[in-house]
């Protein structure tokens, strides 16, 4: 049986590939920049971390549902975007990914303020990366935790 202690943080950071730098941070702006969506919503880079890195999104109007309260493709959006991010970070742009997965679970509604998307990568392997993100508002409370898969392209999507 696994400790909760065991399902937060991955038991070591996964080694980067040997003639590998990370990405600075200056080419995770212009790689974020590159997909006009996140700057439609407004995605920032926020700081890296030896296993990742986080990004944000300032809440406005226009980010809300119908419930006044962030609309939950917004919070999905991050959090894929975080994962891609921390790969890109990770291998220095190096290697085109796409996703193949996303499960979120939301905790709380956030209606003012900032999101924050700290993703680690929990796996990387050959073909795929699993990452994890958590997400929090400005006061650090959670709200929501997603695991998303990205699969390491090798050509076929040309």
């Amino acid at each position: 049986m696994l400790e909760s202690s065991q399902l937060t943080k991955p038991k070591s950071i996964p080694k980067r590939p040997e003639g590998s730098r990370p990405s600075t941070v200056r080419q995770i702006r212009e790689f974020l920049a590159r997909v006009p969506f996140n700057e439609l919503l407004g995605i920032e880079f926020h700081r890296a971390h030896s296993d990742g890195v986080t990004i944000r999104c300032q809440l406005r109007d226009s980010l809300m549902n119908g419930a006044a309260v962030l609309h939950g493709g917004v919070t999905a959006t991050l959090a894929d975007v975080a994962v891609a991010v921390a790969i890109h970070h990770r291998f220095g742009g190096t290697r085109p990914i796409t996703t193949v997965e996303l499960k979120i679970n939301y905790f709380r509604p956030v209606s003012e303020g900032t999101v924050y998307a700290r993703a680690t990568l929990l796996r990387v392997g050959g073909t795929l990366c699993v990452g994890r993100v958590d997400m929090t508002d400005d006061q650090e409370r959670a709200i929501g935790v997603a695991i998303v898969t990205y699969i390491f392209l090798k050509g076929q999507h040309r």
